[in-house]
């Protein structure tokens, strides 16, 4: 395909985002169906500009004066891939693209952004989360958010059960892996060029033999947080695809037991083959189906994980679609449910046991406000310092135990963020049970 018809292609596939509420991914997939013609480098190219154009929403749509489909599609290409009016000139001219560019398209094409235009729009986030967006980072709101409105890079970690980051990093050369500022065995694999394919880690060797398992560095800070020991008895109590189940397994030298749990039982399904292929072979799946072996741990653990369900603010980078369908009252059953979670997970934490509350949010509201409510209401349990837990795991460089220390909060939770870390958005704190 030529750019003039990739271009319409998108419009097309952003409109179905934007009036069928559909995920970027289903509607690229369902215009992939209909447009047989179109290459794989093709699909990546119009999947790249609508999740640009989505990033960047607000931005584009007060550059252009226009939020369509069409107006945030042309903008991207200029705001967000740099585009000057004569490439854009040039591939409206082609078979298949769009209607020529209007005047009033062309004038907003080349102008330069607006510095006086309010923090939801610079900062590309729904102007209803303006106040809480102010609460965790003050003035620094909208430059935090644009670091949220970004491709992402790719972070991988280090399978130790079968390898060390040395042997591990020869194979990984091939995706143009880097080892990781933050953390020592863990790799980066810099965010590709939007209009690119992303390479498929599946074919790398070193994946296929669980060598490695993608998962983005904040995450694995989180893990290491836990600072899960050989022979103890955890919990991971929102296992999901067990990321952080694999990660604990890891730090624990396949000693002790791991329970990987969740309420959604067809989530636990995918940790099956990952664990197979990590060679983990101290978790137990426990099945909601099945809640006896719950109950039987109440009070055993040494360590309980609760990764809990959220808003997913901090995963804004990869999944800038979820961004505009948040909705304010989204948030608060989410406040609800975490609350409803830490009080259930803390009944499996053994006197002298430490809790580990995380979320893939940045939002106060979702992370210390919900830490302080359970602290008020279970006085067994008090907070401890969540930088030195991570820095005492052994698995942080002097830059990552340094960064950690640097963010934590005044409580002893940690807050990281893409222009803080280069990760996703992402809050831990650890408590510790009297």
């Amino acid at each position: 395909m030529r750019n003039g018809g990739r271009i319409a292609a998108a419009i097309d596939v952003l409109n179905d985002v934007l009036t069928r509420h559909q995920p970027v991914k289903s509607a690229a997939r369902d215009w992939g169906k209909r447009a047989r013609y179109a290459g794989s480098k093709d699909r990546a190219w119009v999947s790249g500009l609508v999740l640009d154009a989505l990033r960047k929403r607000n931005s584009i749509a007060h550059a252009m004066g226009d939020d369509t489909p069409r107006g945030l599609i042309l903008g991207a290409l200029a705001h967000a891939w740099g585009w000057n009016i004569k490439e854009i000139d040039s591939a409206m001219d082609e078979d298949h693209a769009p209607s020529k560019l209007t005047l009033q398209e062309r004038e907003r094409l080349v102008m330069a952004p607006d510095p006086v235009a309010p923090p939801h729009v610079q900062g590309d986030y729904p102007e209803w989360m303006a106040p809480m967006m102010a609460r965790v980072f003050g003035e620094e709101a909208p430059v935090e958010a644009q670091a949220m409105a970004v491709r992402a890079d790719v972070d991988l970690r280090v399978n130790t059960l079968k390898v060390d980051a040395e042997k591990a990093a020869q194979p990984l050369r091939s995706a143009k892996a880097e080892a990781s500022p933050l953390l020592l065995n863990a790799f980066n694999i810099p965010a590709r060029d939007p209009s690119e394919r992303e390479a498929s880690l599946e074919s790398i060797p070193a994946y296929s033999k669980g060598w490695v398992e993608v998962q983005d560095a904040g995450s694995q800070i989180a893990s290491a947080a836990a600072n899960a020991q050989p022979g103890e008895q955890v919990m991971d109590y929102c296992a999901g695809g067990g990321g952080k189940t694999l990660a604990m397994a890891a730090q624990m030298q396949g000693k002790g037991q791991i329970f990987a749990y969740d309420i959604d039982g067809r989530r636990l399904s995918a940790l099956i083959p990952r664990l197979k292929r990590s060679g983990a072979h101290n978790v137990q799946l426990v099945h909601p189906s099945e809640p006896t072996q719950l109950e039987d741990l109440s009070d055993q653990m040494d360590l309980v994980f609760v990764d809990a369900p959220c808003t997913g603010t901090g995963t804004w980078r990869r999944r800038p679609d979820a961004k505009w369908r948040l909705k304010e009252r989204q948030l608060e059953k989410r406040m609800g449910e975490q609350d409803e979670i830490l009080a259930a997970a803390s009944a499996y934490v053994k006197p002298g046991g430490r809790l580990l509350y995380a979320t893939c949010s940045f939002l106060i509201e979702e992370d210390e406000d919900r830490v302080a409510k359970f602290l008020a209401a279970h006085p067994e349990f008090s907070e401890e310092d969540a930088a030195e837990s991570a820095v005492a795991s052994g698995l942080l460089t002097e830059e990552g135990a340094a960064l950690v220390r640097k963010y934590r909060g005044p409580t002893g939770s940690v807050r990281l963020t893409p222009r803080r870390a280069g990760t996703d958005g992402f809050f831990f704190a650890v408590m510790r049970r009297a």
